[in-house]
């Protein structure tokens, strides 16, 4: 074999073969003196008496199942968890962000709203705000709290575009929340037409929520009914109307420059006083394609800085 040490130092062809060998045999990053990173490694040693792993569940809200999967962090725990919301209608669900966080040694909890993606009921706003109501007390029961190592006193809410608005709604109806997240959280109250009822926008609303609602679409519900819940609670379910009591949490946003309610809702927390606020807009799309790995860098660091996971 010929080595040309022109293309590089042979400390790091050396240091590459090291590494490499040792992939090959098992060893961890870390003793290899490098700092591990939940989003791009592997954990560098594995708990053989409580291993990490993924359940699939169901649990009730309201009389109705919804279906679940709860990835558990290895180790004995109590582990911090997560509630990871998913969108309108949830396309986009963010495991890999899942995946991420349980590497870090945080439980995490996804589930299906009533009424969407094959849970049983009817898709409602108003049932989404109630099934997420049920999803922090199932995780708070002591059996299963003792069965899925969860820490019931840290539980965080964290949720992508429409699963973002009910994170904060789900921690202004929960004062115990500490930790709530959103990226490109989508106030469904401006997607509606900015608080002020119009023509256009409502017919845009209809056309779409048609496709989600069709026969075999993931939602099960009325379009005119999705659209009159707006209508009739816009005032009472805008995020800014919550900005007094979200404003001693700790509080992460993460949104682009075409997010039209994120400056509004940022400048009433600041208003209110919000003193735990991180707030950033990002040069990406609405599910952060090109950012994948940022998003789960900046996320795990503001669980684990900001809320002490």
């Amino acid at each position: 074999m010929t080595i040309d040490v022109r293309t590089g130092s042979l400390r790091a062809l050396l240091s590459g073969l090291i590494v490499a060998l040792s992939a090959a045999q098992g060893v961890g990053a870390q003793s290899l003196g490098t700092a591990y990173d939940p989003v791009t490694m592997d954990p560098p040693t594995r708990d053989t008496v409580n291993p990490p792993s993924r359940d699939e569940l169901a649990f009730t809200s309201h009389g109705s199942r919804l279906n679940g999967l709860m990835y558990i962090a290895q180790g004995a725990g109590p582990h911090p968890t997560v509630i990871l919301l998913h969108g309108y209608p949830g396309v986009e669900r963010n495991l890999d962000l899942a995946q991420a966080m349980r590497r870090a040694g945080i439980n995490v909890l996804y589930f299906n709203y009533r009424g969407s993606w094959g849970s049983s009921g009817t898709f409602s706003f108003a049932n989404a705000q109630e099934d997420v109501q049920s999803a922090i007390g199932y995780l708070r029961s002591p059996d299963v709290a003792r069965r899925l190592r969860i820490d019931p006193t840290r539980i965080a809410l964290v949720g992508h575009s429409m699963g973002g608005w009910l994170a904060f709604l789900g921690a202004a109806a929960d004062p115990t929340i500490a930790c709530v997240g959103g990226f490109e959280a989508a106030d469904m109250t401006y997607i509606r037409g900015e608080l002020t009822p119009s023509r256009r926008t409502d017919s845009a609303f209809i056309v779409y929520a048609n496709t989600l609602t069709a026969p075999g679409g993931p939602l099960r519900a009325s379009s005119d009914s999705l659209l009159a819940s707006l209508h009739a609670n816009a005032e009472v379910w805008t995020l800014p109307h919550y900005a007094a009591e979200l404003s001693g949490r700790t509080i992460l946003l993460l949104d682009n420059s075409r997010n039209a309610g994120h400056a509004r809702f940022v400048a009433a927390l600041k208003q209110a006083g919000a003193k735990h606020l991180t707030e950033e807009v990002w040069s990406t799309d609405h599910t952060f394609s090109d950012r994948r790995i940022a998003l789960e860098h900046r996320v795990i660091d503001w669980l684990r800085k900001d809320c002490g996971y």
